[in-house]
């Protein structure tokens, strides 16, 4: 029997310590927080999107912009649909919702932390509230971590599963990449990623608090489209989040070096020609009305002064004397409605870490590290992260779960 100490009761450790028990190991599990999985708590809003019924391999690795190659042994191994089947089977009932997500019946989070944390009490695992420090570390091997406190826990194999650095509140402090540094290893780049976007744009307070479904954005590069997607967005009074704004988050990577804006479509089913002759229609009926006044048929009330303004036609002309160019302007700006994106929101409100412990220094089969023999990650604390809808976690259930099963 393997002593095991894994450092971190967020969802990655937490699963990571049950399993590893399950496979016949002595296995402590360290904490610093009160009580565990404080992130997993707040995320889905609430309700915990704990994994994202994708069930093809390729697909799975497509909603993954960082390092996804790496993960592809972790996700052959454990798919969705076995994180599906390990809740159902700790009495967590699912659903599916739009988007593939997946929630949990009763739409609260405590029951996934909950039935984690049932599931490392009943494999014996030992969860013990603490800080580690230091690893005792000698011959290239961790022989006992080090607790805040000067008491140590020996081991003959050690998981770091601390997560990154995003809501720190949560205990996700970057405690891991200080212990992984210390015995030799990378960490790359620290940026936030999911995360709300900055847009110096001088009509972006006038839209606070508007809402957006059914529209697509497109993100430019220095002009050169980067991703695209359909859902939903929000502005805010510093600039745009949302669903569709946190997956495009996580492919701006050079923020100071490169420049990034937003193209919004506001009427994605209706193509330019479509919408030429919806306006046209729409003006015809109310030909005597001044132009502000007459879009309240097409667009949310609060947006309609900004596109008025940024169309160049005056707000109190009549729509029957707005020109064809005029109209074809029009068009073209609520099919393309642009946002520049001068910066992130700070790290401490993003969703994931985007970097971490070195992907080329992890064995992508087994999340062995490759300069410390007894020493394994899984979760957020590696250089992997997804787009939103579940797939994050997944990450950290099927690196917890190779992880387990190689120790």
């Amino acid at each position: 029997m393997q002593k095991i100490v894994v450092i971190g009761g967020g969802a990655a450790g937490l699963l990571c310590a049950a399993r590893s028990s399950k496979n016949g190991n002595d296995v402590t599990l360290i904490e610093k927080m009160d009580r565990p999985a404080r992130k997993l708590m707040i995320t889905g809003k609430g309700r915990c999107n704990v994994t994202n019924a994708c069930f093809d391999l390729d697909d799975l690795i497509s909603n993954v912009p960082t390092n996804p190659r790496f993960l592809y042994s972790a996700f052959s191994n454990f798919m969705p649909y076995d994180t599906m089947a390990l809740f159902e089977e700790l009495g967590v009932p699912l659903k599916i919702e739009r988007g593939n997500r997946v929630f949990p019946v009763s739409d609260k989070a405590v029951d996934v932390v909950d039935a984690l944390v049932e599931y490392c009490k009943n494999s014996g695992v030992r969860i013990i509230k603490g800080t580690v420090k230091a690893f005792e570390y000698e011959n290239g091997r961790i022989s006992a971590v080090i607790l805040e406190d000067k008491s140590k826990v020996c081991c003959d194999k050690t998981a770091l599963c601390t997560g990154g650095v995003s809501y720190p509140l949560t205990g996700s402090t970057g405690d891991g990449y200080v212990l992984a540094k210390s015995v030799g290893h990378t960490v790359t780049e620290i940026k936030p990623s999911l995360v709300p976007l900055v847009c110096p744009n001088h009509f972006i307070p006038r839209l606070q608090g508007l809402s957006l479904k059914n529209i697509s954005v497109t993100l430019f590069e220095d002009d050169r489209q980067i991703f695209n997607d359909f859902g939903e967005m929000i502005f805010t009074h510093y600039g745009v989040s949302g669903p569709v704004i946190l997956s495009a988050s996580s492919h701006i990577k050079n923020m100071r070096q490169k420049k990034y804006r937003i193209s919004i479509d506001l009427k994605p089913a209706l193509d330019e020609v479509v919408l030429d002759k919806r306006l046209q229609r729409d003006f015809s009926e109310l030909s005597n009305k001044d132009f502000i006044n007459s879009l309240n048929k097409l667009l949310p009330k609060k947006i309609i002064p900004v596109i008025v303004l940024l169309s160049g036609i005056s707000a109190s002309v009549k729509v029957n004397q707005i020109t064809r160019d005029e109209r074809h302007k029009l068009v073209r700006l609520i099919k393309s409605f642009n946002v520049d994106v001068s910066g992130f929101r700070p790290v401490e409100e993003a969703i994931i870490t985007s970097g971490g412990i070195n992907t080329k220094e992890i064995n992508p089969k087994t999340m062995q590290s490759k300069l410390v023999d007894n020493l394994y990650f899984a979760g957020e604390i590696i250089d992997v992260d997804a787009y939103t809808g579940g797939f994050n976690l997944q990450i950290a259930f099927s690196t917890a779960v190779l992880c387990a099963d190689n120790m």
